[in-house]
């Protein structure tokens, strides 16, 4: 958005989402994200912890757009409401839209630099126990359910700060953070699920369809396809050897010029912090009023490129290669597909064929101590993710890395 941040408070009262919950959340989530069933597995101790009036912060893993409406699943399981921090392009959509993301909870952070109004709400809705407060560690939509991406350390500096307030105000109440695994599972055919998504897309690409293969080829096809065309786009020629190489370097090629110019560093490593400093250092410029004309059309067309660029990042990996990072399962296939679909049209086409399930995993305590050295790797956040990898049933099969300064290629 190139214009000033402006703090979106949270609103305090319920009765929108009272009614949200009651009465339009399964229909909105049927029709709309495509959701007919859920299922909610170790909510006792959340129950628990509503009863005692500990501080809450429920911290989900981020693999789809609908998981801050799922969480209304759980609100009405547990009669409670919750506040969810949200990015404020959130509530610079439609009108629709914004408002009612505003009366279910949520409350706006500032993802292109400092936002202590944010934070400070932040810290007293969890000191003050007024509700559960909704706070996803990656920062960003992974696409992907058996993934996690490098966590921001946001939860733990608000448990942390929660926790010296109730001290000095000498509240009983514990601070606690929830870890809750999201993942939903597709219950129709997969074929059937991503066939006329994939035969669209073809369709786009290669003027005619491919029903006769499989879904997995079908989908390799069409990455071919589309990173030679991004590649004609970046360097002016199709690159050759492996596709994943020609991912990497795509990627590369894009984000360390634009981190050369508006860095003045290369780096490498952590994709999504990268374009997160590029977007600041960008958006600064573009709201500077001694821009020129050139700068800021310079600066749009960077932002396009690094919006590609993080876009290629959340395709994982050997993600589809049978047993080499995991099972491939139908919903892999069909998060790939939708993955797709979003990065070249800005839609998913979502059929009423998939339950969400909500695994709960031990809670962690959180005490008043101080936070840790960024060089250093956070305990709480660490064992967070430990927690969410295990309530996912998956390994780390791609570990998180920081983003480090590396020796300029040029």
């Amino acid at each position: 958005m190139e214009e000033p941040y402006r703090f979106v408070p949270p609103w305090q009262r319920t009765w929108f989402s009272t009614i949200f919950q009651n009465l339009l959340m399964l229909p909105y989530l049927k029709h709309r994200c495509g959701i007919v069933d859920h299922q909610i597995h170790g909510i006792e101790r959340l129950q628990q912890s509503l009863a005692d009036k500990d501080g809450i912060l429920l911290c989900p893993n981020h693999c789809r757009d609908s998981d801050p409406l799922v969480m209304g699943l759980i609100c009405r399981r547990t009669n409670s409401h919750i506040h969810l921090l949200a990015s404020w392009h959130v509530f610079r959509q439609s009108w629709l839209e914004s408002t009612a993301a505003w009366l279910l909870g949520g409350f706006s952070i500032y993802r292109e630099g400092q936002d202590l109004q944010s934070l400070t709400s932040a810290i007293r809705i969890v000191a003050e126990a007024r509700r559960p407060l909704v706070v996803f560690p990656e920062g960003a939509i992974s696409r992907s359910n058996d993934r996690l991406l490098r966590f921001m350390r946001g939860a733990s500096c608000i448990a942390r700060a929660a926790a010296r307030r109730r001290q000095h105000s000498g509240c009983n109440g514990k601070v606690m953070i929830f870890p809750i695994a999201i993942r939903y599972e597709l219950l129709g055919s997969l074929n059937d699920s991503v066939s006329r998504t994939l035969s669209e897309i073809e369709k786009r690409t290669f003027w005619k369809t491919h029903e006769h293969l499989p879904p997995i080829q079908r989908i390799q096809q069409l990455g071919q396809a589309l990173v030679a065309a991004r590649e004609v786009d970046i360097s002016g020629q199709t690159g050759s050897g492996r596709l994943r190489d020609r991912i990497e370097a795509l990627i590369e090629g894009a984000l360390q010029p634009l981190e050369r110019r508006w860095l003045q560093t290369c780096r490498r490593g952590d994709r999504i912090q990268r374009v997160k400093d590029l977007r600041s250092a960008i958006l600064h410029e573009l709201m500077d009023p001694q821009t020129t004309s050139e700068q800021r059309a310079d600066g749009r067309r960077a932002l396009i490129d690094c919006y590609y660029a993080q876009a290629l990042s959340l395709y994982p990996e050997d993600y589809l290669d049978q047993n080499l990072r995991g099972v491939v399962t139908p919903e892999r296939v069909a998060e790939t597909v939708h993955r797709m679909e979003e990065d070249l049209t800005d839609s998913i086409t979502l059929q009423p064929e998939w339950r969400v399930h909500f695994y709960f995993g031990s809670p962690i305590q959180v005490t008043s101590g101080s936070a840790q050295p960024r060089a250093q790797d956070d305990p709480i956040m660490t064992q967070l993710r430990a927690e969410l990898l295990q309530q996912l049933q998956v390994q780390d099969y791609w570990p998180a890395q920081r983003a480090v300064a590396v020796p300029d290629p040029d």
